[in-house]
């Protein structure tokens, strides 16, 4: 077993490394390889997320240019989700076969050339089929990302390189917020998917300042060693499915539908619903650095399952509020609770993966748990408009029942926090 590397905020006073570092110690003990890497992987899924919630935020106006209802355009978010698992497989084992460089350039170039043909969609079934192939290209960005950036970094960072790499998705939310609230006036949905196709610009950065990954240099998978990870780890891979399940709950049921709402419901424009967006997006992002770092001290489950629970008190004033600043209060507390728990997530699932086959494991289940909650959105807008278009209870009551079961689900099952990657 590899000695663990000793980090940037451990004492005199502790010589065996036992007491976790802050954040600011645990990013400081990056070296600049590691750094880029890191940089690569966080633009990545935050670029992915960005071409996503594009679709997200432009739900109403699609339904409108198109003449349907706001039900049949989130079957294309739904069928988004579901289609990450396949991408998971298919892009998770070309990372363990032929490694994370190559993998996650050509997954960056396929998720942005989909973008571009989601803005020339003559019809809402062809726009659909797009989203589809999209989810495919979305869902292995993931799982190649995380393994490649957590398999870079030394065991004490993982806390807060977890918790920030996490917040690619809400930094890509809050630039799809950002481009929905200052130019959708200007260029429309169609325009907005075309600024989507711009992250393929990001392999000239992979390629030229991105390394491979040591730990997969020397952990190549072989022919079968997915198929026997999977067989001699079926409990804990199930338990990751249903866990990973609870969170895409947790996280796209707070926020795919919240625009609609604010629109639809409360009566928002576009630049109030972006404004709205940042500032919940700005207490996402830091609710997922303080938690991420702060499992190093707490435990990944006790830091899920407290995120969680206190995510509860926050929903009346997240739905209820008379007014749009205090929706906005609501919002930002709300996501610094959501993305808190999800700060976990990367180092969470990386830390329970089998050795080998750590680019297909994590981001499979993570992907098939997404499959599992990819009604999410349908299944709120089917609440509201059977309850007179009061999206508010189908968003307070899905938040309401998914924190418990996801604090429940967190605490009963394993953690490996800190494990050295090369010894599994």
């Amino acid at each position: 077993m590899r000695r663990r590397a000793m980090v940037p905020g451990m004492t005199a006073s502790d010589p065996k490394g036992t007491r976790s570092p802050g954040m600011f110690a645990q990013l400081s003990a990056l070296s600049s390889a590691q750094r880029h890497t890191f940089v690569a992987c966080l633009l990545g899924w935050a670029l992915d997320a960005f071409d996503f919630f594009i679709l997200v935020f432009a739900v109403k106006a699609i339904a409108d240019d198109f003449r349907t209802e706001v039900k049949a355009v989130t079957f294309a978010i739904s069928l988004t989700l579901a289609m990450r698992p396949l991408g998971a497989l298919l892009f998770g084992w070309a990372a363990d076969r032929f490694g994370r460089h190559p993998t996650l350039m050509v997954n960056v170039i396929s998720y942005s050339v989909l973008e571009l043909c989601s803005a020339g969609a003559p019809s809402l079934p062809v726009l659909i089929v797009i989203r589809g192939l999209y989810g495919v290209a979305m869902g292995g960005e993931w799982g190649v990302g995380a393994a490649l950036a957590l398999e870079s970094v030394p065991a004490e960072s993982r806390g807060a390189v977890s918790g920030l790499l996490q917040q690619g998705y809400v930094l890509g939310y809050l630039l799809a917020a950002a481009l929905f609230g200052l130019a959708f006036g200007a260029i429309g949905w169609r325009g907005m998917f075309v600024v989507g196709a711009l992250p393929a610009v990001l392999v000239l950065y992979i390629r030229a300042k991105v390394p491979e990954s040591k730990t997969w240099e020397r952990q190549r998978a072989k022919p079968g060693d997915l198929l026997r990870a999977l067989s001699g780890n079926a409990p804990r891979f199930l338990y990751l499915v249903a866990l990973m399940a609870a969170f895409n709950f947790f996280s796209h049921g707070t926020q795919d539908l919240y625009p609609t709402f604010l629109q639809k419901q409360r009566g928002l424009n576009a630049h109030t619903v972006g404004l709205v967006a940042v500032v919940y997006n700005v207490g996402a992002l830091a609710g997922g650095l303080s938690f991420g770092a702060l499992s190093e001290r707490l435990g990944r489950r006790r830091a899920i399952a407290g995120a969680a629970l206190l995510a509860l008190p926050m929903i009346p004033l997240w739905v209820l509020a008379p007014s749009a600043p205090l929706l906005a209060l609501g919002a930002f507390l709300l996501q610094f609770m959501v993305q808190g728990a999800w700060g976990t997530v990367p180092a969470h699932l990386n830390e329970l993966s089998p050795r080998g086959v750590r680019g297909t494991f994590p981001g499979l289940a993570y992907q098939l748990g997404n499959l599992i909650a990819s009604g999410a959105a349908t299944i709120q807008a089917w609440i509201a408009e059977t309850h007179g278009g009061n999206y508010a209870l189908g968003l307070g009551a899905m938040t309401a029942v998914v924190a418990v079961a996801l604090a429940t689900i967190a605490v009963l099952g394993p953690e490996a926090k800190g494990i050295e990657f090369e010894a599994r």
